[in-house]
């Protein structure tokens, strides 16, 4: 039985050991491009750098600590009496030895201590880094959070220039970003690995979070706290591109959703106009302005649907429309009562919101 404990313990420190330097040697383009959409270990911002190289030092220190530990346990087990000594040589062992095995057992408490102390000091630098980012120039967004999707409002001044999107943000590449976190209903937490870490968001309660996305790209943001049935539904993408580009897509962002021009867009407006639709969106420019779902002005310029759940194609979202509980359960959106033509209607309409 101790043979197989102390095989487990010197196992387990092994895979530790390897596990640690395998993370701190792993070069960058180890990775397929894939992994980029959401990978903490690909960081695209100051901010993930700082996280990463933490986690760096923590696996390290965590494995130096495991080996001291361990150390003092081997040692223990070698000058421990064998099972057929007598009581008396037993006694006598431990009154030769127990100053010993105390050097050893405190020689080890003693470095895991200054190695938990050097990760504390570590994490305290790192936070205070993370918040001494220079904010001049940086763009304003309050995003809040639903079950299961996420609203995003662009501050500005004047006002006029203030607009609302959902699921999906773009910022520039190498401008601060200051994003306040709300939620409506219950806690929820804003997470994009490849630009910063969690945030909690609790309703009530406005937190802050300040990133920077050094290069251009689309990462893949998640809820991180248990929301409900569909909390793993519940994405966003962030979409950093050169000022110019972002520049582009806030002015048309600004602009109402253009008037449709074909019959089958026309037909569509009206449907969408004179049914529950209008009960829960915005389509800025018509009569459609509720706020209990997706601000749906320029829906069309967005990748995907639900909240990352389908891709913003025209047969995915004809299925969205026809029944959203086949694809997001105990979703706040109703299955749809219209029709085969009426549906493709809707959904020409829905592809003119650029």
């Amino acid at each position: 039985m101790r043979g197989l404990i102390v095989g487990g313990l010197v196992m387990r420190g092994i895979l530790s050991a390897a596990f640690a330097a395998g993370l701190a040697a792993l070069p960058l383009h180890a990775f397929p491009q894939t992994a980029n959409l959401q990978n903490a270990m690909q960081p695209a911002g100051v901010q993930a750098e700082k996280i990463l190289d933490l986690g760096y030092l923590t696996f390290i220190i965590c494995t130096l600590v495991f080996i001291a530990i361990l150390a003092a346990f081997f040692y223990a087990i070698k000058r421990a009496p064998r099972a057929d000594e007598s009581t008396a040589a037993e006694v006598s062992f431990l009154r030769e030895t127990e100053p010993g095995s105390k050097r050893a057992v405190l020689l080890a408490v003693a470095i895991s201590t200054l190695l938990l102390l050097v990760l504390l000091v570590a994490d305290v630098f790192t936070g205070r880094a993370l918040s001494q980012m220079p904010l001049s120039d940086g763009i304003h967004i309050e995003l809040t959070s639903h079950r299961w999707w996420w609203e995003a409002r662009y501050t500005a001044d004047p006002p006029s220039r203030m607009f609302t999107t959902a699921n999906e943000l773009h910022i520039p590449v190498g401008k601060p970003v200051v994003i306040s976190l709300k939620s409506s209903d219950v806690i929820h937490s804003f997470w994009v690995p490849n630009l910063h870490g969690k945030k909690d968001m609790i309703p009530g309660r406005t937190a802050t979070i300040t990133l920077r996305a050094d290069k251009p790209g689309v990462y893949r943001g998640q809820c991180a706290e248990f929301c409900g049935y569909q909390h793993a539904k519940m994405a966003l993408l962030v979409i950093a591109e050169p000022q110019e580009q972002y520049d582009a897509w806030a002015e048309q962002q600004r602009r109402p959703a253009a008037a449709p021009t074909t019959a089958s867009a026309i037909a569509g407006q009206k449907l969408f106009l004179g049914t529950t639709c209008v009960s829960c969106h915005t389509v800025r420019g018509t009569s459609a302005q509720a706020t209990l779902g997706p601000d749906l002005t320029h829906f069309a310029s967005r990748r995907t649907i639900a909240a990352g759940t389908l891709p913003n194609s025209r047969e995915h979202l004809a299925a969205w429309i026809r029944d959203p509980q086949k694809f997001k359960l105990m979703a706040n959106m109703p299955s749809s009562p219209l029709s085969g033509d009426q549906l493709q209607a809707v959904v020409h309409y829905l592809e003119t919101l650029k």
